[in-house]
């Protein structure tokens, strides 16, 4: 292959500070792209920016970097230092130059930075350089493509450091978002957001005639903004047959010394259930229903949930016959909100809406749509469970009130379209202002759903997607959006505010387009960079979360966008995700399916980048299987991996599950064609597997204190060593050993995970001698120093939300946690980390817990019965089910009784080094400070090396707060004391 100079990307990356303005950027709303409308799993634009302009620009201290672009780059670098100061530079010096650039990628990966004049000139200026000077013709632009391009966040950061973006996708929603942001607000700038508001105001006028009869302020002035609902059920204990609100969240207010919460009683008088708003009221709030049983409050029998589900056969959610349990109001010149029971005028209101709504759903458009979408809404185990409540269209996630508001709105857009189009010359602007007016109802839409909850915290609405799923919510909110900004006229504001920050840019117009990505539109060999962010498996069902917004876009902008009448519903048959085990109707969408497709897009890749180009995929599975068949993906399509760089995009506090190991960061793989000059693929260089292996634990040793010192541990290092383990490996069209039999990628990851834990091992260790401690310890600390990713914002488990306990309810299969506390880990990852170090997981019974595809390091309060029982060998690491859980206390005194030893005796110490800390701990836990001292003194414990160096290691890697930390630093705390 011919050589090329390494770019940026391949060589270094400020990873921690991109990292800090990722996350940071997760707070921001005003201006940025992500508040257009919604779309699942963006990418930071801090992120992205950082990696696009690492990917254009080559090293300058790269021997084959072009003369010009070290030239250029170090008098421009000068030139920032003189105007912004910096560090003093010898800009001769080519590293210099190097960390000069990076520190410049640094700065700019700020969000208050990324409109600066400043910073925008001098990147455009040498990405340009950069081009020329690396064979692109003069006067034309990089190309950058995004092939699944979602919400545009990379195509976007493309174009605004000086590069053409090429975005496309298979679903109809991103083409139109990225139309929005590559193509409409580059060429009308201001113009847009001026006319956009205009218009907004327009509608809001036509519509909010029509509306006012449905949301009536009270008698006392008191303006509406919110009513709280519940579903109800017939309760089935004997005799009793009366209807059940259903409350899951019977608080209203609770911040500050503010309290408001909802009581139900049975009132045996009316045999009816009666339901209280009561002020300052808390303790007494009750919830009727539970994981989806419902208990009477009238005459205490719990139907179960099963039965609940069929009361709902038929009922399309029980939107229509739920029961307004409260009304939000605010008074005009008053602060705060007011809480009270609904009116006769409150509930004469909605049965207009109602019988509105009985009229319409009869209603089509124009162009046979009904006027409330009646498409199909599918089930998706564990992620469209509100299907389970008889939810089986699109219009029925709306109250009938809701639909009606929805379908005014969305007939108003549709009708301005004709005036659009008779006040400007340019139909392109007139289809631009009626696609963000659209997009304005979709989101609108999002708050206007019987999925939205009233979150009592800060007494406000939230959103239907507030994960990518639509659960079950039995107690729902429903705004007026007469009077509330977030349903029309806060969110034309703040689409005018994407449409004005991104104007500022003046950035050329890219170009969207709908394709899919294993047969993209482009020629052979005509981008600089591929940069994407693929689907991961079954991680977010994207064609079917969109057809949520997709049903009110066809009735919005169908007519300004013809296009879009060619589906029913968003394309699905194409898209590369894994559903098979979510719903039959998606039997073809298999796992083999979707690693076929993957690899065909990765081929496809790799055929339109130039062979001397770069592409970026960023993946951020869980499971290391998902990643060893991302990474042969890109492999067998003709990729050479160069480097992977672990950017943490996540805000801490979104995981789910605390103690549980998975990814902070999105990994960022480069990777280059494995191409002749010619284009062709490269085929016939074959590696020796010997000299990989000699190769690769250098690779590893000069990687991982690299990443550790941007303060990346745990499983971000280990998957950040991917990209310098790989470049031996995929550097080659294939490796065989001397009998010539072939190496897969699997056996090789095998060993790179090897590699890696011992690496690990030695870094946890301080480069002491770690092989005078047992297996047990070595996995201990090994398992910790994973998990210690999160401890900075908690651990857990990555892609998707909170799981709540109505949705894990809904389906019985839905796997639940495993029991205890302890630390877990996905099964295939422990597995891999105890192969690394020589174990078996199944040898390790005594510290693990395996269950299904989780694995839990035991905590050490459940070891006090193994640690201290007369029989350690035999002792169970357990207590059976059956029996009652004891306390920590309970267990030690069982097991000192057991043993046979007291005060004044000695506890035996345990077989291995773990064993022994993990004894100290418990009686230092237990508060037996004179039975510690004489384990530690008279025992001997103490004077082993081993004992004190694991304990530290230990303290240094369990989270914070935990108990264990706590006790192991209380066994520290004595140990001068004791003279050691």
């Amino acid at each position: 292959m011919t050589e090329y100079p390494r770019r940026l990307i391949e060589v270094d990356l400020p990873i921690k500070e991109i990292s800090a303005h990722a996350r940071r950027e997760k707070s921001l709303r005003h201006g940025h792209i992500s508040t257009l409308h919604i779309w699942w799993a963006r990418r930071p634009l801090a992120a992205c920016r950082a990696v696009i302009l690492a990917a254009l620009w080559p090293d300058p201290a790269d021997p084959l970097c072009p003369a010009g672009f070290r030239e250029e780059a170090a008098g421009m670098m000068k030139e920032w230092r003189i105007r912004r100061g910096g560090p003093q530079r010898d800009w001769n010096d080519a590293t210099a130059v190097r960390t000069a650039l990076l520190d410049f990628i640094a700065d700019f990966a700020n969000w208050d930075n990324s409109t600066n004049a400043a910073y925008l000139d001098v990147a455009k200026r040498l990405v340009q350089v950069a081009h020329e000077s690396l064979g692109g013709e003069p006067g034309t632009r990089p190309l950058v493509v995004d092939p699944f391009a979602g919400g545009g966040a990379i195509p976007l950061e493309a174009l605004r450091v000086g590069a053409d973006a090429f975005a496309s996708d298979l679903n109809p929603i991103p083409v139109l978002l990225n139309k929005v942001v590559l193509e409409y607000i580059p060429r009308y700038r201001d113009r847009f957001a001026e006319e956009l508001r205009r218009w907004g105001h327009t509608v809001r006028e036509l519509v909010d005639a029509e509306l006012r009869e449905f949301y009536p302020p009270s008698a006392e002035g008191e303006s509406p903004i919110a009513y709280l609902w519940a579903r109800t059920a017939r309760c089935e204990g004997p005799g009793c047959g009366t209807t059940v609100p259903l409350i899951r969240s019977p608080i209203l207010a609770s911040r500050g010394s503010k309290s408001v919460s909802i009581v139900c009683r049975g009132d045996a008088a009316t045999g009816r259930v009666v339901v209280d708003i009561v002020q300052n009221g808390r303790a007494d709030a009750n919830a009727t229903v539970r994981r989806g049983s419902v208990t009477c409050p009238l005459c205490g029998y719990t139907t179960p949930s099963a039965s609940v589900r069929n009361q709902f056969l038929g009922r399309g959610g029980g939107t229509d016959d739920a029961q307004m349990l409260c009304v939000i109001s605010v008074t005009p010149g008053a602060t705060g909100k007011n809480y009270r029971p609904p009116t006769r005028a409150d509930k004469q209101a909605f049965a207009r809406a109602l019988a509105t709504w009985t009229t319409l759903k009869a209603e089509r458009t124009q162009d046979s749509l009904s006027t409330i979408p009646d498409e199909p809404l599918p089930y998706l185990r564990s992620i469209f469970n509100i299907q389970l409540l008889g939810v089986s269209e699109w219009g029925q996630l709306h109250t009938p009130r809701q639909a009606v508001a929805l379908a005014i709105y969305s007939n108003a857009v549709r009708n301005v379209w004709p005036l659009l189009l008779a006040e400007y010359q340019d139909q392109g602007f007139a289809r631009a202002i009626h696609l963000c007016l659209g997009l304005a109802v979709d989101r609108a839409a999002d708050r206007m759903t019987s999925l939205c909850r009233w979150i009592h915290q800060n007494e406000a609405l939230g959103y239907t997607f507030g994960r990518q799923a639509l659960g079950i919510v039995w107690d729902y909110v429903e705004i007026n959006p007469t009077v509330n900004e977030s349903a029309w006229a806060g969110t034309i504001d703040t689409i005018c505010d994407v449409l004005t920050t991104n104007s500022r840019l003046a950035i050329p117009s890219g170009t969207a387009a709908e394709a899919s990505a294993t047969r993209h539109p482009l020629p052979d060999d005509s981008a600089s960079c591929m940069c994407t962010d693929p689907p991961y498996y079954d991680a977010v069902p994207y064609a079917d979360l969109s057809d949520f917004f997709f049903v009110w876009l066809k009735r919005t902008v169908g007519v300004s966008h013809p296009w879009l009448a060619q589906y029913m519903l968003t394309p699905k048959e194409d898209e590369i995700v894994q559903l098979a085990e979510r719903n039959p109707m998606y039997s073809y969408k298999t796992k083999q399916r979707y690693e076929k497709l993957m690899t065909d897009a990765m081929k496809e890749g790799r055929r339109i980048v130039s062979p001397g180009g770069i592409g970026v995929v960023v993946f951020a599975h869980k499971t290391t299987e998902s990643w060893e068949t991302q990474l042969k993906a890109m492999i067998d399509a003709g990729w050479t991996v160069t480097g992977s760089w672990p950017i943490d995009t996540e805000k801490p506090g979104r995981m789910r599950a605390n103690n549980a190991a998975a990814l902070a960061s999105s990994i960022h793989i480069a990777v280059r064609p494995r191409e002749n000059p010619d284009g062709s693929i490269q085929s016939d260089s074959v590696g020796d597997w010997r000299a990989l292996l000699r190769e690769l634990p250098v690779r590893i040793h000069e990687w991982m204190p690299r990443v550790a010192r941007e303060g990346v541990v745990g499983a971000d290092a280990i998957f950040a060593c991917l990209g310098p383990a790989l470049e031996i490996f995929s550097r080659y069209s294939r490796v065989e050993k001397a009998s010539g039999e072939r190496v897969e990628l699997r056996e090789y990851l095998e060993k790179v995970w090897a590699a890696v834990a011992r690496e690990a091992l030695s870094m946890i260790f301080e480069d002491a001698d770690a092989t005078g401690l047992e297996e047990d310890a070595r996995l201990t600390a090994m398992w910790l120093w994973t998990l210690s990713a999160r401890a900075k914002g908690g651990n857990g488990a990555s892609g998707g939300g909170v799981v709540g306990d109505d949705e894990e309810e809904e389906e019985e299969s839905t796997p639940k946690a495993m029991a205890g506390a302890g630390f877990m880990l996905e099964f295939d990852a422990a597995r891999k980390i105890a192969q690394g170090l020589g174990a078996h997981l199944d040898d390790l019974d005594r510290v693990v817990e395996i269950k299904g595809d989780q694995a839990r390091l035991l905590s050490v309060a459940e070891r006090t019965r193994h640690l201290f029982g007369k029989d350690a060998e035999g002792a169970p690491a357990r207590r059976a089910k059956k029996q009652k859980q004891l306390t920590l206390f309970e267990e030690l005194e069982a097991a000192e009784t057991d043993a046979g030893w007291g005060d004044v005796g000695l506890p035996s110490a345990g077989e291995t080094t773990l064993d022994r800390v993990h004894q100290a701990m418990v009686l230092f836990a237990a508060g037996r400070s004179e039975a510690l001292k004489r384990f530690l003194v008279d025992e001997g414990t103490g004077r082993d090396p081993h004992f004190w160096k694991l304990a530290q290691s230990l303290s240094a890697l369990y989270p914070r707060g935990t108990e264990e930390k706590r006790w192991v630093d209380g066994v520290l705390a004595r140990k001068k004391g004791l003279g050691f």
